[in-house]
Protein backbone atom coordinates (compact mmCIF):
# COMPACT_ATOMS: atom_id res chain seq x y z
CA UNK A 1 0.00 0.00 0.00
CA UNK A 2 1.23 3.50 -0.78
CA UNK A 3 0.62 7.01 0.52
CA UNK A 4 -0.69 9.93 -1.54
CA UNK A 5 2.83 11.35 -1.88
CA UNK A 6 4.32 8.06 -3.09
CA UNK A 7 1.40 7.52 -5.48
CA UNK A 8 1.91 10.94 -7.06
CA UNK A 9 5.68 10.48 -7.40
CA UNK A 10 5.25 7.02 -8.89
CA UNK A 11 2.78 8.21 -11.52
CA UNK A 12 4.87 11.22 -12.49
CA UNK A 13 8.07 9.19 -12.86
CA UNK A 14 6.74 5.90 -14.27
CA UNK A 15 4.19 7.17 -16.79
CA UNK A 16 6.03 8.32 -19.87
CA UNK A 17 4.89 11.82 -20.85
CA UNK A 18 3.21 12.54 -17.52
CA UNK A 19 2.67 16.27 -17.03
CA UNK A 20 0.96 16.35 -13.65
CA UNK A 21 -1.07 14.33 -11.20
CA UNK A 22 -3.30 14.84 -8.16
CA UNK A 23 -5.38 12.97 -5.61
CA UNK A 24 -8.66 14.79 -5.15
CA UNK A 25 -11.60 14.69 -2.74
CA UNK A 26 -14.59 15.17 -5.04
CA UNK A 27 -17.00 15.87 -2.22
CA UNK A 28 -15.13 19.11 -1.44
CA UNK A 29 -13.15 19.67 -4.65
CA UNK A 30 -9.92 19.93 -2.67
CA UNK A 31 -6.69 18.29 -3.81
CA UNK A 32 -5.10 16.13 -1.12
CA UNK A 33 -1.86 16.34 -3.04
CA UNK A 34 -0.51 17.48 -6.40
CA UNK A 35 2.73 16.99 -8.29
CA UNK A 36 3.83 18.46 -11.59
CA UNK A 37 1.75 20.84 -13.61
CA UNK A 38 3.17 24.22 -14.53
CA UNK A 39 2.15 27.64 -15.76
CA UNK A 40 -0.28 26.14 -18.29
CA UNK A 41 -1.66 23.50 -15.91
CA UNK A 42 -2.76 24.62 -12.46
CA UNK A 43 -3.53 21.27 -10.86
CA UNK A 44 -5.48 22.82 -8.01
CA UNK A 45 -7.88 24.52 -10.43
CA UNK A 46 -8.07 21.39 -12.61
CA UNK A 47 -8.77 19.20 -9.56
CA UNK A 48 -11.63 21.41 -8.45
CA UNK A 49 -13.08 21.56 -11.96
CA UNK A 50 -12.90 17.82 -12.49
CA UNK A 51 -14.97 17.21 -9.38
CA UNK A 52 -17.90 18.48 -11.46
CA UNK A 53 -17.16 15.84 -14.11
CA UNK A 54 -17.27 13.00 -11.58
CA UNK A 55 -20.34 14.39 -9.82
CA UNK A 56 -22.21 14.78 -13.13
CA UNK A 57 -21.40 11.25 -14.29
CA UNK A 58 -22.33 9.79 -10.90
CA UNK A 59 -25.67 11.64 -10.96
CA UNK A 60 -26.36 10.49 -14.51
CA UNK A 61 -25.64 6.87 -13.61
CA UNK A 62 -28.01 7.15 -10.63
CA UNK A 63 -30.77 8.64 -12.82
CA UNK A 64 -30.31 5.79 -15.31
CA UNK A 65 -30.38 3.22 -12.53
CA UNK A 66 -26.96 1.88 -13.48
CA UNK A 67 -25.53 -0.30 -10.71
CA UNK A 68 -21.93 -0.09 -11.83
CA UNK A 69 -18.81 1.89 -10.99
CA UNK A 70 -16.81 4.33 -13.05
CA UNK A 71 -13.44 2.80 -13.94
CA UNK A 72 -12.03 5.97 -15.43
CA UNK A 73 -12.95 9.04 -17.42
CA UNK A 74 -10.86 10.17 -20.38
CA UNK A 75 -10.86 13.74 -21.65
CA UNK A 76 -8.97 14.14 -24.92
CA UNK A 77 -7.51 17.55 -25.73
CA UNK A 78 -5.43 18.52 -28.75
CA UNK A 79 -2.12 17.79 -27.04
CA UNK A 80 -3.05 16.10 -23.76
CA UNK A 81 -5.06 13.29 -22.26
CA UNK A 82 -6.69 13.94 -18.89
CA UNK A 83 -7.51 10.76 -16.99
CA UNK A 84 -9.71 10.63 -13.91
CA UNK A 85 -9.94 7.41 -11.89
CA UNK A 86 -12.22 7.18 -8.83
CA UNK A 87 -10.65 5.33 -5.91
CA UNK A 88 -12.61 2.19 -5.00
CA UNK A 89 -13.01 0.75 -1.52
CA UNK A 90 -14.01 2.23 1.81
CA UNK A 91 -10.79 4.17 2.36
CA UNK A 92 -11.07 5.87 -1.03
CA UNK A 93 -14.76 6.75 -1.03
CA UNK A 94 -15.11 10.22 -2.50
CA UNK A 95 -11.61 10.40 -3.97
CA UNK A 96 -10.18 10.26 -7.47
CA UNK A 97 -6.72 10.21 -8.99
CA UNK A 98 -6.16 12.71 -11.78
CA UNK A 99 -3.39 12.26 -14.34
CA UNK A 100 -2.46 14.52 -17.26
CA UNK A 101 -0.23 13.12 -20.00
CA UNK A 102 1.22 14.56 -23.19
CA UNK A 103 -0.47 12.61 -25.97
CA UNK A 104 2.57 12.91 -28.26
CA UNK A 105 4.93 11.29 -25.75
CA UNK A 106 2.61 8.84 -23.98
CA UNK A 107 1.00 5.48 -24.43
CA UNK A 108 -2.61 5.84 -23.31
CA UNK A 109 -3.10 2.14 -22.58
CA UNK A 110 0.02 2.04 -20.39
CA UNK A 111 -1.02 5.23 -18.61
CA UNK A 112 -4.40 3.67 -17.80
CA UNK A 113 -2.63 0.54 -16.56
CA UNK A 114 -0.37 2.60 -14.25
CA UNK A 115 -3.36 4.61 -13.03
CA UNK A 116 -5.31 1.45 -12.20
CA UNK A 117 -2.36 0.03 -10.29
CA UNK A 118 -1.91 3.31 -8.40
CA UNK A 119 -5.59 3.34 -7.46
CA UNK A 120 -5.43 -0.23 -6.17
CA UNK A 121 -2.36 0.49 -4.04
CA UNK A 122 -3.36 3.88 -2.64
CA UNK A 123 -3.95 3.86 1.10
CA UNK A 124 -5.09 6.78 3.19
Amino acid sequence: MTSVEVTLKTLLTEVEGAVGTAVVDYTSGMALGTLGGGKNLDLTVAAAGNTDVIRAKTRTMEMLGLKDRIEDVLITLGSQYHLIRPVAGRSGNGLFIYLVIDNGRSNLAMARHHLKRAEEQLEL
